[in-house]
């Protein structure tokens, strides 16, 4: 058990009152003096230039954030028992808003209070992430409090990422607890998924998507009559009259997928909007990733989704083929743009908003008249209204007009703190594309 601290972290007297508003971390520059003896990684309480308390955390002087906090309550201890209520708070949210959820982010850091941990449930199998000194030294009480309330069949460590690095510590990935399979078929939005975890991005799935993935549904059907397809009665032998789709030349269309969109998939990563979009009706998907590895996994989902013969699959560079795309002057209903982060720090914005900018061009040039263009951006440097401003320069040099009829952020396993801007990362809207004129 760790007792109230007697270290005292002092403020600066002229400082943004951040951490009156609920932010969780202090700067190096927001740092006056520190009173007391200490070790990287101890709970120290942070108070302001007269000595009131405001908040209590952990300390780590090698890291740009010198204290991450753990609570804004004097009377709160730092010990096990915080992490286990800490963990089963998180988890009970969950669960209140993905009701019979199995496979979720079940902890996300500062945003579920316990700054320096992520933690993604796949099914029976949990992967962690543990980013700062603070929570690595913890490492014993955060196990506990997982297989406490989650009784997982295993936990795979993913500390193989570089944010390690800037505390300290040494990257590295296996087994925590446990032994499972490394690849684990999970289910979301009613669709089923192969997740690496041991070798996919991050922890191994992008759940931050969940909620805008199934936002595309309504873009999915209608677009029969766009395609020269129509309903007409036809009598059968026995004159009985029935409603079919015909062709222009009248012919009955056989394609039970008549009135789907015809849509291209960038960046597909794991192949999920190109799932949701043929779950909700699409006619034809063109996925594309720059890596092999990606387009065969996106095959192996589809595949095991029973949508295979729906799907053309692309390894591509997705700057070079929207390029050649417009040359060839092709056109789709839909358009999605999900990339990776083009900014991973505030000097690359610039260079990013261009990045962008390119494929929102291009992607705007392949939209039908009357289509939707679906973009997002995960890059947490360039903020939502530069985002929407690109979109909108874009526009006008594509000589399109669009309409915003979507917008949201990350999904609900993935909650902000109001107030704290770096955790508002993700970008994603849905705009209707219509010719200029």
């Amino acid at each position: 058990m760790e007792l109230n601290s007697l270290i005292k972290v002092y403020l600066v007297q002229n400082r943004r009152k951040r951490i009156e508003q609920g932010h969780p971390w202090i700067y190096q520059s927001e740092v006056e003096r520190i009173e007391g003896e200490f070790n990287p990684g101890d709970v120290v309480d942070v108070v302001n230039h007269q000595g009131h308390f405001l908040a209590r955390g952990y300390i780590n002087p090698a890291s740009q954030m010198i204290v991450r906090v753990l609570t804004f309550n004097e009377e709160v201890q730092v010990n096990e028992q915080l992490f286990k209520d800490r963990i089963l708070d998180a988890w009970n949210f969950r669960q209140r808003f993905l009701p019979g959820v199995r496979s979720c982010r079940v902890m996300y850091g500062e945003a579920d209070f316990l700054p320096g941990i992520v933690v993604d449930k796949f099914e029976d199998v949990l992967v962690v992430q543990i980013l700062s000194l603070g929570m690595e030294i913890r490492k014993d009480w955060i196990l506990q409090a997982l297989l406490d309330v989650f009784s997982p069949r295993a936990i795979y460590l993913r500390n193989d990422v570089h944010v390690r690095e800037l505390e300290g510590l040494e990257q590295e990935k296996g087994f925590w607890y446990g032994q499972s399979e490394t690849e684990i078929e999970i289910e979301e939005n009613g669709l089923k998924l192969v997740v690496d975890i041991e070798n996919g991005q991050k922890t191994g799935y992008f759940f931050d998507q969940r909620e805008n993935r199934s936002a595309i549904a309504p873009l999915m059907k209608g677009w029969g009559g766009v395609h020269g397809i129509r309903l007409q009665n036809i009598e059968d032998d026995n004159g009985e009259s029935t409603v079919k789709p015909v062709d222009k030349r009248g012919k009955p269309v056989k394609n039970p997928f008549w009135d789907g969109a015809e849509v291209l998939d960038c960046f597909t990563h794991t192949g999920s909007f190109t799932l949701n979009a043929c779950k909700h009706g699409a006619k034809k998907v063109t996925t594309l990733d720059i890596s092999e590895l990606a387009i065969e996994t996106a095959k192996r989902n589809v595949q095991l989704n029973g949508f295979l013969h729906r799907v053309n699959f692309v390894v591509a560079n997705a700057f070079d083929y929207l390029r050649d795309a417009v040359k060839e002057e092709k056109l789709w209903d839909v358009v999605i743009l999900d990339p990776p982060a083009f900014a991973k720090s505030r000097g690359a914005v610039k260079s990013a908003l261009r990045g962008y900018k390119d494929i929102n061009l291009n992607g705007l040039k392949l939209v039908r008249d009357g289509g939707f263009l679906v973009t997002a951006s995960c890059s947490y440097h360039v903020d939502p209204q530069a985002f929407q401003e690109m979109v909108r320069e874009a526009a006008r040099d594509a000589k399109k007009m669009i309409r915003l009829v979507h917008w949201s952020g990350a999904g609900i396993d993935h909650p902000q703190i109001a107030g704290v801007d770096e955790g508002h990362y993700l970008k994603f809207g849905i705009y209707e594309v219509r010719s200029r004129g």
